[in-house]
């Protein structure tokens, strides 16, 4: 009997473990800001590294077993001393799109560091880090570099750029050129030589390349068309290693430039590929998700099958076979389901750090904030959100169309010029503020003029007295509505002002090449202050997909 019961118990128990594990998965893979994704694999586990522009910590290093669940282990920037993102560096510049790979027992990142350093690679032994500090690459101006190592041994590096005096020859033109490298140095050897402007003769903006060997054929993979309707990934062919290499017949290889906006993702490009232990390929990339035509979460991670075929033009990656096209649900890869833990809606500043979805701009050389006592303490500076400076100012990404972002607050002040509060944030230049100052709350709209620069139209939608020290701030966004709250506590929340408008911080008005953030933020606006803004939690939920 004892025995009956206990194969019954195994039978039940094995059926709602295996109802457990879906059969497909859904895409974005990776919600929210993450553009530009790398990968590699090392055994059976996947490493991914995506662009932060202005943003710190940088370039975050994520882990999978699956390629569907990742979690995020470290960034391979998360010293002030290894790279200086200095007040001044203006919105989208700064850390542009990496590339990782492993080579003989050490992880390399290798990226851009626009207005700040160029081209540099850092190692690790341990993905989770420590990195080292950067190995500065001298050499022609480039950007989105990558490394290549061929069956010798020989490192090779790739990046977008110029190098034969074709600058200028149509509108938009760029291409990828390659060069040996000395890894222990960073020293380029020989001379440069183009691979590439393209896969047509007026093709624009070709970035982002990614090289690979297969079956012993050399298949060069780049992005093209922007970042924005034309983005598309092509891909070219040689027998050699130097070239010439042949813009493949299929090209583009990946693209939904001729969907318009009535598909649900749009604008895909620039990724990476990654064969699986048991010989399968899948791809990473980015792409957006539109709500009625804006795409507020910006550019997004998302995963494809690929099947290696051979046609005439040589080894051609095909996505998604008998599709060809991005899909918010798919069949998932032939991989042991690995799920990793769930970000926690709520942080209570219980540990000693913050966590690794916090992020802040430009780098924090200054001590303006602490961890004590369960609370996130931010200090009051002359720094503010609207100039390109290092405010006062930790955020997490926005993942979701449907959300609700919270925070405690307890701030008391009787200056004028203080205020610490809740902000949900593109670029200095557009953003919302939900602030408590002396004896109100107010709601701020800022809003671009220009894509570029800081010119901005400042709005005060509403102001509110409010004289309590603690204060609950609440922004509940709903596609392009948000709704803005404060109260006492959770429980007894009113709203402040009418709806706004989150299309405001969209790609197709905002603009550029960051993303949507929101956080927790105190300034003292140009005055010096001794006063500390004390937050007792922060919850990101989202309310659905």
């Amino acid at each position: 009997m004892r025995l009956a019961v206990h194969i019954i118990t195994l039978v039940i128990s094995v059926s709602v473990f295996a109802q457990t594990v879906p059969n497909k998965f859904k895409n974005p893979i990776v919600s929210g800001f993450h553009s530009d994704p790398s990968i590699c694999r090392v055994g059976d586990t996947y490493y991914m590294t995506h662009p932060t522009l202005e943003w710190y910590p940088a370039l975050p290093i994520m882990r999978s077993k699956d390629l569907v669940n990742w979690e995020k282990i470290g960034h391979a920037i998360d010293r002030v001393a290894q790279v200086n993102f200095q007040d001044g560096l203006d919105n989208s510049l700064g850390m542009f799109a990496p590339s990782i790979r492993y080579h003989e027992g050490i992880f390399y990142v290798i990226c851009t560091c626009v207005n700040c350093g160029g081209n540099f690679y850092v190692t690790a032994k341990d993905p989770s880090g420590p990195w080292s500090d950067p190995i500065w690459i001298k050499g022609p101006w480039s950007i989105d570099p990558t490394l290549f190592w061929d069956d010798d041994g020989s490192a090779y590096f790739l990046a977008a750029g110029i190098v034969n005096g074709n600058r200028g020859k149509w509108p938009g033109i760029n291409g990828i050129f390659m060069q040996e490298i000395n890894l222990k140095t960073g020293d380029l050897l020989g001379n440069p030589k183009q691979l590439t402007h393209g896969h047509a003769s007026n093709a624009r903006w070709t970035e982002g390349p990614r090289l690979f060997k297969i079956n012993g054929e050399y298949l060069l993979m780049v992005a093209e068309g922007g970042t924005n309707e034309n983005h598309a990934i092509t891909v070219f062919n040689s027998k050699n290693l130097w070239g010439p290499y042949i813009p493949n017949h299929a090209n583009p290889v990946m693209s939904h430039r001729h969907l318009g906006y009535t598909y649900p993702i749009i604008k895909t490009g620039h990724g990476d590929l990654v064969q699986t232990q048991n010989g399968s390929w899948w791809g990473v990339l980015h792409a957006k998700r539109p709500i009625k035509g804006q795409s507020v979460l910006c550019r997004e991670t998302f995963l494809a099958k690929v099947e290696m075929s051979n046609q005439e033009s040589g080894v051609t990656p095909i996505y998604n076979p008998g599709i060809g096209l991005l899909q918010l649900e798919q069949e998932r890869p032939n991989l042991p389901w690995t799920p990793v833990p769930q970000l926690s809606e709520r942080d209570n500043f219980s540990d000693d750090k913050l966590n690794l979805e916090w992020i802040c701009l430009r780098s924090p050389k200054e001590n303006w904030f602490k961890l004590e006592k369960n609370q996130l303490k931010l200090k009051l500076r002359a720094k503010v959100l609207d100039s390109l400076v290092n405010p006062s100012f930790w955020a997490q990404r926005i993942r979701s169309h449907h959300f609700e972002i919270s925070t405690k607050l307890s701030f008391k002040t009787n200056l004028p010029n203080e205020k610490a509060g809740l902000v949900v944030y593109r670029k200095s230049s557009t953003h919302y503020q939900l602030l408590k100052g002396k004896s109100t709350i107010d709601l701020i709209k800022t809003v671009a003029l220009e894509e570029t620069g800081t010119a901005s139209t400042k709005i005060l939608v509403t102001s509110i007295p409010y004289e309590k020290d603690d204060v609950v701030l609440k922004v509940k966004g709903n596609d392009l509505d948000l709704q803005f709250y404060y109260g006492e506590n959770e429980n007894s929340l009113n709203t402040i002002g009418e709806i706004q408008d989150f299309s405001i911080v969209s790609d197709e008005i905002a603009g550029r090449f960051n993303g949507t953030v929101a956080g927790v933020y105190a300034t003292s606006k140009h005055l010096k202050s001794n006063n500390w803004a004390y937050f007792d939690w922060f919850e990101n939920k989202n309310l659905k997909e």
